[in-house]
């Protein structure tokens, strides 16, 4: 993967295609769970998710995508803006290599799930220590 800051030949592109993925299988997944969703609740979840600093950055580094993005040498690969671009270039790339623009929103869910459910297994177990 690389980051603007390194070369002009870079992941961008996919970063963007890779955002729309994952705003699209949010959009999907919620509106056939909830037809009537309203538009406000629908864009909420949808920021949630696309949230650089709470969500994609914290997923792309549970991926651990801070280790293989390449940057300038001025450029912290870690910074959220960058693992978050990285996150997103991932599933672009999945979309544009299977001609599918679901298998990389399908890839996503599963990701982005997984790490849902360790959190909230983290956070079921913190509880109980509190008791």
């Amino acid at each position: 993967m690389t980051h603007s800051s390194y070369s002009e030949e870079n992941n961008r592109a996919l970063s963007i295609l890779g955002e729309s993925v994952i705003e699209t299988w949010v959009s999907l997944r919620q509106l056939t769970k909830d037809i009537d969703v309203s538009p406000k609740d629908l864009n909420s979840l949808i920021s949630e998710v696309s949230e650089v600093e709470t969500s994609c950055a914290v997923d792309g580094m549970k991926l651990k995508l801070q280790n293989i993005v390449r940057v300038s040498p001025k450029t912290d690969p870690s910074t959220p803006s960058v693992v978050c671009g990285a996150f997103r270039a991932m599933f672009g790339a999945i979309a544009v290599d299977t001609g599918r623009a679901d298998m990389g929103g399908s890839k996503f869910g599963s990701v982005h799930e997984q790490f849902a459910e360790v959190k909230n297994e983290r956070e079921r177990m913190r509880q109980q220590r509190t008791r």
